[in-house]
């Protein structure tokens, strides 16, 4: 493994895990003298780092792939004057004149109306 491949978060776990198992008694991956195991004290962690370097651990990083974003995908012209007539239809729809159900005293008065203009054309 090579150190600058991976962030500083990455490699803390790798060398984390690495030295819980030499700590659990795990088989040491690479040839290390006694003299240099005395040195470092028998420290997991220096021997996971060594390993580390010796490019012999087994561990991979799987990394997740970003997440997918919804993106609102721009109305093309035609589209959006499509909309505006339809909208404009409506509204025309609206402006009409509202009919009512006809009542049988509204047709009484309407006659009266009629017959009064019938007779001031006569005279």
């Amino acid at each position: 493994m090579d150190k600058d491949k991976f962030s500083k978060y990455e490699l803390a776990r790798v060398l984390g895990a690495r030295a819980l198992q030499i700590a659990m008694d795990a088989p040491l991956l690479t040839e290390i003298s006694v003299e240099k195991l005395e040195e470092l004290n028998y420290d997991p962690m220096e021997i996971a780092k060594i390993e580390l370097e010796a490019d012999a651990l087994p561990i991979n990083v799987k990394r997740p792939l970003p997440k997918r974003k919804n993106v609102k995908i721009k109305k093309t012209k035609e589209e959006v004057d499509k909309e505006k007539e339809l909208v404009e239809d409506e509204e025309s729809d609206d402006d009409g004149e509202i009919m009512e159900l006809a009542t049988p005293e509204d047709e009484v008065v309407e006659e009266e109306a009629e017959g009064r203009e019938g007779s001031e054309e006569l005279q």
